[in-house]
């Protein structure tokens, strides 16, 4: 999965809920901020889908159990 898509279904989401998100840049990775959840994701153009999967299910307590395949 490309990474851009990552972060486009991470914001759409939570904006969608209307939790805020905040996005930061780190010095190797990229940081987010969903509701009181913080997490980051490397700078890379592909993220492997196993590891999209477990970045999207840190932000479950924030946006819902399996959100990420509505």
């Amino acid at each position: 999965m490309k990474r851009r898509q990552v972060i486009k279904r991470l914001e759409a989401v939570a904006r969608a809920k209307g939790i805020e998100i905040r996005v930061y840049e780190l010095s190797r990775h990229t940081g987010f901020s969903v509701g009181p959840i913080r997490s980051t994701l490397a700078r890379h153009s592909e993220i492997d889908d196993v590891t999209a999967r477990k970045f999207f299910a840190q932000f479950e307590s924030a946006l819902g159990k399996g959100w990420w395949r509505k």
